[in-house]
């Protein structure tokens, strides 16, 4: 969990870092302890009037491909400078005509004892063909949970970064710049 001022330190780094020409606009920075993902608008397609919902998925489609291709080696510069100095790994993704595309991100395993009742909960969402494995059955429940107590979570994240100021606050501290809570061993890695 990081502050909300670690959280603008942050976006303000990849906002002065990022090339000027690489998005229309930096729409969102979200961050956690493996993962900093970075989603910029692109502009949609320009298209005849009148045309189809299938034409501009396609061409929706091919304009974020593109993208994709023409930047890579920018986002790959600036993702190594990042990981190397916020010790997390980048992973970026776009907006664009309403749609939003992720071209890279973190699957970090985690790891948890379960006891027979919950298990047999995540056995029952295989059987019914909700998940096809624990691994997969437990990610659908964390989405459940999310999507049914966003408020919730955010009053806790908005409490934990109380908790966090007045610890900095404490008399053995030292300033930092980074976000906390980075793994020792964040890998750095290039774009798929």
């Amino acid at each position: 969990m990081i502050t909300t001022e670690q959280r603008e330190k942050l976006r303000g780094w990849f906002a002065g870092r990022l090339p000027d020409d690489l998005f229309e606009e930096l729409a969102e920075i979200t961050v956690d302890r493996e993962e900093i993902t970075v989603i910029g608008r692109i502009p949609e397609p320009r298209l005849a009037e009148g045309a189809s919902a299938a034409e501009r998925e396609a061409a929706t489609e091919s304009r974020i491909q593109e993208f994709r291709e023409r930047t890579r080696e920018a986002r790959i510069e600036v993702a190594r400078e990042a990981e190397h100095r916020f010790r997390r790994k980048v992973s970026w993704g776009v907006e664009c005509g309403g749609e939003r595309a992720l071209f890279t991100h973190v699957a970090a395993p985690v790891m948890t004892r379960l006891r027979q009742p919950e298990r047999q909960v995540l056995d029952t969402l295989i059987a019914g063909g909700v998940a096809r494995s624990r691994s997969d059955a437990l990610a659908w429940c964390v989405r459940l949970v999310q999507r049914h107590t966003d408020d919730w979570l955010t009053e806790l994240r908005e409490s934990l970064e109380h908790v966090q100021r007045v610890r900095a606050q404490g008399p053995d501290t030292e300033p930092e710049d980074a976000p906390t809570d980075t793994p020792a061993d964040a890998p750095a890695a290039d774009d798929e």
